[in-house]
């Protein structure tokens, strides 16, 4: 895949944009923005965790469904969630059933809990992990980092699931803790004027 192509409007995107034009509003509009919003960051980290093994074309199509399923992504209702409701989402054919996936989205809900109690938000113990610029030598040659390695591990001491390093990393790239946009695309200066206006998240 080319390191860019020509978007809707003439100027270079991301190569990985060619699967589908579904990607090109996606990528404009939130990939790589940084995020400090403890649902949005849970809700990706859940929906990253369902992508194992699929496209995230797979996953995008379906996030309308998931939000619907799992209200919102709001973490503290998510916690609640019992039996009954693992036996309804592997009846909701909008999303992925895959018990697996979604016990361990429930089971994370719980963890992030936890966290907010320990670190005062999801943000602020993300943020607080935020890589050297450095880390990533060249723009979408990476697929995990040591911080997303490090990351994975601490979560996983933590009780979290399906957060390994590779998945870690494509959270880290969407929520904007690295700029990993193509040298070429026209979007990663926005990315970047972005991110140094960005007020890191603290305790």
């Amino acid at each position: 895949m080319s390191e860019t192509i020509p978007g809707p409007d003439g100027q270079p995107r991301c190569g990985w944009c060619a699967q589908t034009d579904d990607f090109f509003p996606y990528h404009d509009n939130e990939w790589g923005y940084p995020v400090d919003d403890d649902t949005r960051l849970f809700e990706k980290i859940c929906l990253e965790g369902f992508q194992s093994g699929l496209s995230w074309r797979t996953i995008l199509a379906k996030r309308e469904n998931f939000r619907k399923a799992f209200k919102g992504f709001d973490f503290r209702k998510v916690a609640t969630f019992t039996e009954k409701d693992v036996e309804r989402l592997l009846q909701d054919a909008g999303i992925i059933r895959h018990r697996g996936k979604i016990e361990a989205a429930i089971n994370n809900a719980r963890c992030a809990l936890e966290m907010v109690e320990q670190e005062g938000s999801l943000a602020a113990y993300f943020w607080s992990r935020e890589p050297d610029p450095g880390e990533v030598k060249r723009p979408q040659s990476m697929s995990t980092s040591p911080t997303s390695v490090a990351i994975s591990k601490d979560l996983k001491k933590r009780g979290w699931k399906f957060v390994g390093p590779t998945t870690v990393f494509a959270f880290m790239q969407a929520m904007g803790l690295v700029n990993d946009h193509a040298e070429g695309c026209v979007i990663r200066a926005k990315v970047d004027a972005a991110r140094k206006a960005f007020k890191r998240p603290r305790r």
